[in-house]
């Protein structure tokens, strides 16, 4: 797409954020919300709340980074303290898991933001979210929960390019979706285990590896990698170092998958 197109889309983006007299948005830190809270801090100024949910399945270093970015853009910040583990349809992690949780999640949200009289609440989905089975949405959709950036036609691609444009620190950060994705469906989902994946994505992405994945099947960790990582993972030195490094940290036995990162793959 042109820059002349991009920026149509964005003024459109603006012009529909603008018709809210005020607006809080659900902020992760992630490359999509990251972006509609900037482009809400443009159309309305201070009438703009952003909502960090702290929980085990988010990693700690995700809240240093929203308060960050707020920082930097003027926008007023809140955290909501989500209670994931304490929900029975959370720990045993059935399939719709995810609807619950989002339920859970932008109900409170939404009940922090009109303690603020903010009765429109965004999320930053975008079009390239419609493909995969994401239950959450359906819970988005019967709370009423905006979704700007599917509303003006937003694609992940198309959102990093404005977000380089505009200097976003987020424009080239990995994908992430919460921890609680990396547990197969049925498996009961811990604080501990929550940590052990937290601890070795983080481990593979100082080594290097950005874009990954640690999938979690009992004891066993299956690490999901771009297919351009790969002949570097199977060096002698790394592979055994990230071996050690999940084996220390709890893991049984560690595997690699061979079809490489995706999204989802839990859904497979």
């Amino acid at each position: 797409m042109t820059d002349q197109n991009l920026e149509t889309k964005y003024q459109a983006l603006l012009s529909y954020l603008r018709q809210f007299d005020c607006i809080a948005v659900a902020f992760s830190g992630g490359v999509d919300s990251s972006f509609l809270l900037y482009a809400a801090k443009e159309a309305l100024g201070d009438s703009v709340l952003a909502v960090t949910a702290v929980s085990p399945i988010f990693p700690s270093s995700d809240e240093k980074e929203t308060r960050l970015f707020c920082s930097k853009y003027g926008i007023k910040q809140e955290f909501y303290p989500s209670g994931d583990l304490s929900k029975p349809h959370f720990q045993t992690n059935p399939r719709d898991r995810c609807y619950h949780c989002k339920k859970d999640l932008f109900t409170g949200i939404q009940s922090l933001a009109a303690e603020h009289g903010i009765l429109t609440v965004a999320e930053g989905s975008n079009m390239d979210d419609r493909s995969d089975y994401r239950p959450g949405k359906i819970a988005i959709e019967e709370l009423g929960i905006l979704s700007p950036l599917q509303k003006t036609g937003f694609y992940k691609s198309e959102i990093r390019e404005l977000s380089n444009q505009f200097g976003l620190p987020t424009w080239d950060k990995p994908s992430f979706a919460c921890l609680a994705s990396r547990f197969v469906y049925g498996e009961a989902i811990t604080e501990n285990k929550l940590h052990m994946v937290e601890q070795a994505e983080m481990g593979l992405h100082n080594l290097g590896f950005r874009q990954c994945r640690v999938r979690i099947h009992g004891m066993m960790a299956r690490i999901e990698l771009l297919p351009e990582d790969m002949d570097r993972f199977f060096e002698k030195r790394t592979r055994e170092s990230v071996n050690h490094m999940l084996k220390d940290l709890g893991f049984k036995h560690v595997s690699v998958d061979l079809q490489g990162y995706r999204t989802g793959s839990m859904n497979e």
